[in-house]
């Protein structure tokens, strides 16, 4: 993406994830042009001699500078992957024609099919089966030792663009790819975080499909800000999920009987319990009123159409005993459940009403 040289204060500073490998990879760019990458390291603060220790780190602030000095330097921001420079601001371009899409879908429609303008290397598509979407892409030329940065940083631009555009994290349901796992596989959950699986046919991430029928938070002054600073899209995960209190909701459902717990559910979604209780707060929700609502509703189904007794009830809403959930249903609808069932009784078809 377009950008300037960041100021960064110490580069050095902070976690070092990224691996070497990716910092190799914009070196062997600048041997393809015949350039020397000095000048890059030294922005960067990277001493060579790291790039030949394949357990070498850089923090995302020294490839931040190494990627845009070497975009820059190289008048490539495909930093060589393709069989022809991509000309400072291509992506960029790609993120204008983007912006006024009323919805993330179109955007990233937009997005795949103005991609095929600058290369036709590779092949972006977008797939919608009405459940799950999938960001997928097709290698139609060799691309040697750049077939791994190349496949990685393009997930990355297009799922970093995607997140900002609609102003909430989109959490991956995976993310493939069509090579054997690098010694530095552990970076790949901090960069996709979700299930990540290797040696697949092609690389690519999927997600719910909701996410793409939110609409574009953002307009041409908001562009024009995050191009200054578009590097670390793709590699910081964006915190705020819009979807997040849909999602707990739709966990909850499926994990009442098991008694669901902040620990759970933050498991399944890829969170820390402490994060997913500022998110839920962020968006004005909270774990114990989403999970009471969703045992509220379910208690409510089951006696207006089940025949089951009470004590069953209870367990399958996530109570342990009938006595507390007798308590806690009175509390929500004022009356008990005994006697919500004879009301509902009264007023409803038995034979509407199963065992089950």
């Amino acid at each position: 993406m377009a950008t300037v040289i960041p100021s960064v204060g110490d580069p050095t500073r902070g976690p070092a994830a990224t691996p070497v490998a990716f910092i190799r990879a914009i070196v062997a760019a600048y041997r393809r042009y015949g350039i020397n990458p000095a000048n890059a390291l030294r922005e960067a603060q990277i001493p060579p001699a790291a790039l030949d220790d394949p357990a070498a780190r850089v923090t995302a602030a020294q490839m931040e500078i190494m990627s845009a000095v070497a975009m820059q330097e190289l008048d490539d921001e495909a930093l060589g992957w393709f069989s022809r420079r991509l000309p400072w601001g291509s992506y960029g371009m790609l993120c204008r024609a983007s912006i006024t899409a009323p919805e993330l879908g179109v955007a990233l429609k937009r997005w795949c099919r103005h991609h095929r303008l600058l290369t036709d290397d590779i092949l972006l598509q977008l797939g919608d089966d009405g459940a799950i979407a999938t960001l997928r892409i097709e290698v139609r030329r060799y691309l040697g030792d750049m077939h791994e940065f190349c496949l990685v940083t393009l997930l990355r631009y297009v799922l970093g663009y995607a997140c900002w555009a609609v102003d909430s994290r989109i959490p991956l349901l995976a993310a493939s790819f069509p090579f054997p796992a690098p010694p530095h596989k552990n970076v790949y959950p901090l960069l996709f975080q979700g299930p990540v699986h290797f040696d697949t046919d092609q690389a690519e991430i999927r997600f719910d499909a909701q996410y793409l029928r939110l609409p574009l938070r953002r307009d041409e002054a908001a562009l024009q800000q995050m191009l200054r600073r578009a590097l670390p899209l793709t590699v910081l995960q964006y915190r705020r999920d819009r979807l997040l209190v849909q999602r707990v909701r739709h966990l909850l459902r499926e994990r009442l009987d098991e008694g669901a717990t902040a620990e759970t559910l933050a498991e399944r979604l890829h969170l820390s319990p402490r994060t997913l209780h500022r998110q839920l707060d962020d968006e004005g929700a909270s774990l114990q009123e989403l999970k009471d609502e969703a045992r509220r509703e379910r208690a409510v189904e089951l006696l207006n159409r089940t025949s089951r007794p009470i004590k069953q009830i209870a367990q399958a809403v996530g109570f342990t005993n009938e006595k507390s959930f007798s308590r806690a249903f009175r509390q929500w609808t004022g009356e008990s459940p005994s006697a919500f069932r004879e009301r509902a009784v009264a007023t409803t078809d038995p034979g509407s009403r199963s065992d089950m």
